[in-house]
């Protein structure tokens, strides 16, 4: 009669993906607490915050032109090029500061790099794109617009505009823990970008000259393509995919390996 050793294994650990998945969920949840309080007051000025822009520059234009270059709506014809750009903006400046911001974290050997990059990037997409909606929700209601809008192409926009801010984000991640001035710097760099993506005109207004000069900045490209989801009579023939991803992954690519290389020496320096 044999006897059967009993099984002395400690019980299998939790599959890593789904361990991975509850250290961001917590991240994302302690973000959201730190970012914007635990009073809806933080969640309105999120709102509010576009809201106020919007306005200004529909009420400043309104005053000098009889007409937006599509529609009829000074409001619509800006928020359609200026909430993809926010994206990427907020994109850009919150993952690339997600190792400061969480550095403590980082100490626990369960809170990796990009546990809290992927954290701030959710929340990101998560607040702008609520927002958004809200915003173009209460534009159309507001003025009561008819125009008929396919979802794919404005999607599509936020959805390369947060690519293309992630990887600028991943870059800065690195940068901003290197170099304490480039978060400076950062924002001075990307200040006149609403000026040059896309808000105030189409690409297709511009002389050739700044036609040829703009169409390497990939936010024109954007917001061309939400303007071609909202406005269903406007085609441009402008648009590159492979620009915009080639943009976005070129800074992600270099800041990966930065990070890989260096980050764990930034955070304990």
């Amino acid at each position: 009669m044999s006897i059967s050793r009993p099984n002395l294994r400690t019980p299998q650990q939790p599959a890593r993906r789904f361990r991975m998945a509850r250290v961001i969920l917590a991240l994302v949840l302690r973000e959201m607490s730190t970012t914007y309080g635990r009073s809806p007051g933080g969640y309105v000025w999120a709102i509010l915050q576009p809201v106020g822009l919007i306005l200004i520059l529909a009420i400043g234009f309104s005053l000098l032109l009889r007409a937006p270059s599509l529609g009829t709506s000074f409001l619509l014809f800006y928020a359609s090029a200026l909430l993809p750009l926010r994206m990427f903006q907020d994109m850009s400046v919150n993952v690339g500061a997600a190792i400061s911001f969480n550095r403590a974290l980082m100490e626990h050997p369960r809170v990796t790099v990009m546990d809290a990059v992927l954290a701030r990037a959710l929340l990101v997409v998560l607040t702008q794109a609520v927002v958004s909606a809200l915003i173009f929700t209460g534009i159309f209601l507001a003025e009561d617009i008819r125009e008929t809008i396919d979802p794919a192409p404005i999607v599509t926009a936020f959805a390369l505009a947060a690519f293309l801010g992630f990887g600028f984000g991943m870059f800065n991640c690195y940068a901003m823990m290197a170099f304490p001035v480039w978060k400076t710097l950062w924002t001075v760099l990307t200040r006149p970008l609403i000026l040059i993506s896309g808000v105030f005109f189409l690409y297709e207004d511009l002389p050739r000259g700044l036609q040829d000069m703009l169409w390497f900045n990939p936010l024109l490209h954007i917001a061309g393509i939400a303007r071609e989801g909202v406005y269903a009579i406007y085609q441009p023939g402008y648009i590159s995919i492979p620009l915009i991803a080639g943009m976005a992954m070129a800074p992600m690519v270099l800041g990966a390996l930065l990070l890989f290389r260096f980050g764990r020496s930034l955070i304990y320096k």
